[in-house]
């Protein structure tokens, strides 16, 4: 089954489906011959489908793996437009970039929409898995979660597990099975607190909180510091943080300081001038190289 979504003319399917690393964390997959984003869609309670969606001139063309109904198609579109960023409004954001000749590329190229999962609840989990530990461990955390406790579709990939699914897990599950280490009982506890409607993580989406405030939001969640919030506030869109970790750092001394190390300060300054969508600045210019 076959269904189309016309995208923004500043959209680049590659540039954000390779816009960071969630393309390489189950349930997505990625294609590099054919440029083809895989991903499992939990349709609630009838089993997940397979899509598979390619970018084309005009629109993102989405295949479903069986014939979906008009609700479950429903379901697949919007997911699809919110995993792709594609309602988006970046237009402040170009007009910065576009007046500053190091990064008028960036609306050229279609850049500066970040991938990310159908749920806030999934983008939360795999960015504490991301957390003081190489993307191999990442990798293997995320794997064990999905091929544990996702449900299978009818071609025998899995979704992302519920909280509930989580929840129900002993701790000993997050530690001997997913390998999550010092973060297994965050994990577990995460899951417990979603899926009891104790904290609400889809909320974030739309809430109208200053940027500071919920950021402390995010950060009363345990395995959740001051990395992972500012790297969630971008899958929120939200870019006043710069999420500064050793890779930025490293690519930033490389990029824009002839090799040599330079503190935070230095760092922020270089990025100020774009003001709310410094964060977002900088991971483009970073990234810039990718592609």
């Amino acid at each position: 089954m076959e269904l189309k979504i016309p995208i923004p003319r500043t959209f680049s399917f590659r540039r954000t489906v390779a816009s960071h690393g969630w393309y390489q964390l189950l349930p997505f997959a990625l294609d590099t011959e054919k440029w083809q984003l895989t991903r499992v869609i939990d349709l609630g309670e009838k089993p997940p489908v397979t899509v598979f969606m390619d970018g084309r001139k005009n629109h993102i063309r989405v295949t479903a793996a069986r014939p979906l109904t008009k609700s479950d198609a429903a379901i697949v579109l919007r997911d699809a437009r919110h995993i792709l960023r594609l309602d988006d409004d970046l237009r402040d954001f170009y007009l910065a970039t576009d007046n500053d000749p190091e990064f008028s590329w960036v609306s050229q190229q279609g850049a500066g929409r970040l991938l990310r999962s159908p749920t806030v609840f999934e983008d939360l989990v795999k960015m504490i898995c991301t957390t003081n530990c190489s993307w191999a461990l990442t990798l293997k955390m995320v794997t064990g979660m999905v091929e544990n406790l996702g449900r299978e579709t009818g071609d025998g990939r899995r979704s992302f597990p519920t909280p509930e699914s989580m929840a129900a897990m002993p701790l000993k599950f997050f530690v001997d099975e997913v390998r999550a280490g010092y973060r297994a009982p965050y994990l577990k506890e995460l899951s417990e607190r979603v899926a009891s409607g104790e904290l609400n993580v889809e909320a974030w989406l739309t809430s109208e909180l200053p940027t500071a405030e919920l950021i402390k939001q995010i950060k009363g969640v345990k395995g959740a510091g001051p990395y992972a919030a500012e790297n969630l506030l971008k899958l929120l869109g939200r870019y006043d943080g710069l999420a500064l970790d050793s890779w930025t750092r490293a690519k930033f001394f490389e990029i824009r300081n002839k090799g040599r190390k330079a503190n935070d300060k230095k760092i922020a300054r270089y990025y100020s001038r774009f003001n709310e969508w410094r964060g977002l600045a900088l991971w483009c210019d970073v990234t810039r190289d990718w592609l």
